[in-house]
C-alpha cells in the first residue's frame, strides 16, 4: 500500500504542476494536493490510528454511568468533561502493529437501518443530539475532532449510545480558528456582513489586499431580502458558493477538514432526522459556549451577538436567550433520574450570572455610552406602550382603544420586555443568592446609580405632560358614570 500510495501522490503532484502552469489552476492547488497526500499515509498507520481513538476516547467518550463534571473556560484541559453516552473501542496494544488494528468489538445498529432501529425502540432525538453535541465540542471547544463523521463510522447500540469507529482522519484546530468559527456563526446569524468579511480575512480565507467592503457587498447580495437565509450547512454552502469564487477563497487545510467534517455530520444526522438543520440545532451550543468562556474575545462576541454596530439592542435575541435559560430552570424544577435532559440547551447557571454581570459593566462603561442611550429609548418607549394600553386605554371605550392600540408598533418591545422578565423570574429561581449578590455589585457603583437617575429623568420628561391629561381624563370617565348611573 506505501508503495502504490508514493506512486499517486507523484502523479497527483504531476497533473496539479501541469494545471498550475497551463489551465491558470488556483495557486493553492498544489497545497490541496500535499494535505490530501498527507492525510493518505496517515490513513494506513495503525498506530497513529489507534492513538487517535484513545486520545478521542479520554477527551469525549464516557458511560452512563460516569458523572460528567462542568468544564472551565478557560483551559482546553478537558479530560473530565466526557459526553455521556459516546462509546469509543478499546485499543488491544499487544496485537496491534503500524498494519494490523486490533480493536473491541462493539454490538450496534447502522444509522441508516430504520427497521433495527424502531425495533429496538431507540430515541432517535436523543442519538442526533448526543452525536451533535460531542461534535460541537469537538470542533469549538476542544479542537481535536473527527473528521469523518459519516453514517458509516457511527454505530447506535442497544443502550442508546453512540458509537464511533474509524479515527484515520482527524483533525486539531487551535484556540484561534475555534473562536473563529463562533464569530462566522454569530455575525451570520446577525447576517453582518462586513463582520463575517472581515472573519473570513482573518482566518486567512481571503488574499491579502482583498477589497472588504466588496466582499461585504457581495455577502450582504448573496442574503438576498431574508427569505434565502438558509439553516443547514449545505445550503448555506450553496447560498455563499459564488461570491468564494469570486474572491478566491482559500481553506487552510484544517478548516477544508472542518468543512468536511460538518458536512458529514449533517448528513449522518439527517438519517436520524431529516428535518435536522445544523446551523438552528448548533446556535442553543454556541450560546453555551459564549456564556461560559468569560475570556475578552468569547464576551465581545456575545455583546456582539446581543448589540448592535449602532448600539441599539437586539431585544428578540436577549429575548431568545433568556426564555432559553428559563425553560431550563423549569425542566430542572420538575427533573428526574430518569428524564432526558439535552445537552445543547443546557447553561451552568454560575456563568450566566458572570456573563450577564459582565454585559451590564460594558454597558455602564465609557464604551457603552451608545448602548445606554438606546436603552433609556426603549425603556420609555415600553413604559409608554406600557401606559397606553394598561393604564389610558382602560379609560377609553372599546371603538377608541382598538384604534388607539392599533396603532402603536412599538408594542412588540413591550411584549418581549415583559416576556423578557417572566423568564428571567424563573432563572432566577434556579440561585437566587448568586443574583442577589451580583444584583448588590452592581446596585452600590456610581456608574449604575448614575444610569438609573438618567432613566428616571427620562421617564419623568416623557410623562409630565401625559400624566394631567391622564388625570383629567379619569376624572371625566368617573364623572360621565356617575351621571349615567343616576339615569
Amino acid at each position: 500500500m506505501s508503495h502504490l500510495l508514493t506512486l499517486d501522490a507523484m502523479l497527483f503532484h504531476m497533473i496539479g504542476g501541469q494545471l498550475k502552469r497551463f489551465a491558470k489552476a488556483r495557486k493553492d492547488l498544489l497545497v490541496a494536493v500535499n494535505e490530501m497526500v498527507r492525510h493518505m499515509f496517515e490513513e494506513i498507520d495503525y498506530i497513529l490510528e489507534a492513538q487517535n481513538a484513545e486520545r478521542f476516547a479520554s477527551l469525549y467518550a464516557c458511560s452512563n454511568k460516569e458523572k460528567t463534571v462542568p468544564g472551565s473556560a478557560v483551559t482546553d484541559n478537558v479530560e473530565c468533561q466526557k459526553t455521556v453516552g459516546i462509546k469509543v473501542p478499546k485499543i488491544y496494544w499487544n496485537f496491534t502493529r503500524k498494519e494490523v488494528l486490533t480493536m473491541e468489538w462493539i454490538d450496534g445498529i447502522k444509522l441508516t437501518d430504520e427497521s433495527r432501529m424502531r425495533k429496538a425502540n431507540l430515541n432517535r432525538r436523543r442519538l442526533v443530539d448526543q452525536g451533535l453535541y460531542c461534535s460541537l465540542r469537538q470542533l469549538l471547544e476542544v479542537g481535536f475532532f473527527h473528521a469523518d463523521p459519516h453514517p458509516g463510522n457511527l454505530v447506535a447500540t442497544e443502550d442508546g449510545s453512540l458509537a464511533y469507529f474509524d479515527f484515520g482522519m482527524m483533525g486539531d484546530i487551535p484556540r484561534h480558528y475555534r473562536v473563529g468559527l463562533i464569530k462566522v456563526l454569530v455575525h451570520f446569524v446577525n447576517r453582518d456582513s462586513l463582520g463575517l468579511a472581515n472573519d473570513f480575512l482573518s482566518l486567512g480565507f481571503l488574499p491579502d489586499g482583498v477589497d472588504i467592503q466588496s466582499v461585504s457587498e457581495a455577502l450582504q447580495a448573496s442574503f438576498g431580502n431574508g427569505t434565502r437565509q438558509s439553516q443547514d450547512f449545505q445550503g448555506i454552502m450553496n447560498q455563499l458558493y459564488d461570491v468564494m469564487y469570486e474572491f478566491n477563497f482559500s481553506l487552510p487545510p484544517d478548516y477544508a477538514l472542518v468543512i468536511r467534517a460538518l458536512g458529514s455530520l449533517e448528513g449522518t444526522a439527517k438519517a436520524l432526522d431529516p428535518d435536522f438543520k445544523v446551523v438552528e440545532s448548533a446556535y442553543p451550543f454556541v450560546i453555551g459556549r459564549l456564556l461560559v468562556d468569560p475570556t475578552p474575545d468569547m464576551r465581545r462576541i456575545l455583546r456582539e451577538l446581543l448589540i448592535r454596530n449602532d448600539g441599539s439592542i437586539r431585544w428578540n435575541r436577549l429575548e431568545r436567550l433568556i426564555a432559553a435559560i428559563s425553560q431550563q430552570a423549569s425542566e430542572t424544577e420538575g427533573e428526574t433520574q430518569e428524564s432526558y435532559s439535552d445537552p445543547l440547551g443546557s447553561f451552568d447557571i454560575r456563568a450566566v450570572v458572570s456573563a450577564t454581570e459582565d454585559l451590564f459593566q460594558f454597558i455602564l462603561s465609557d464604551k457603552g455610552s451608545r448602548v445606554r442611550v438606546f436603552l433609556v429609548r426603549d425603556i420609555v418607549k415600553a413604559a409608554d406602550v406600557f401606559y397606553q394600553d394598561e393604564f389610558l386605554n382602560n379609560l377609553l371605550d372599546e371603538k377608541l382603544r382598538a384604534r388607539r392600540l392599533f396603532g402603536y408598533e412599538e408594542h412588540g418591545i413591550m411584549v418581549r420586555v415583559l416576556s423578557g422578565f417572566h423568564s428571567l423570574g424563573r432563572a432566577v429561581k434556579l440561585a437566587p443568592d448568586l443574583w442577589s449578590a451580583m444584583l448588590i455589585r452592581l446596585v452600590v457603583k456610581p456608574e449604575f446609580q448614575k444610569f438609573a437617575c438618567d432613566v428616571s429623568s427620562a421617564l419623568i420628561s416623557h410623562f409630565k405632560y401625559h400624566l394631567p391629561v391622564s388625570f383629567w381624563m379619569g376624572i371625566s370617565q368617573l364623572l360621565h358614570r356617575v351621571v349615567d348611573r343616576d339615569r
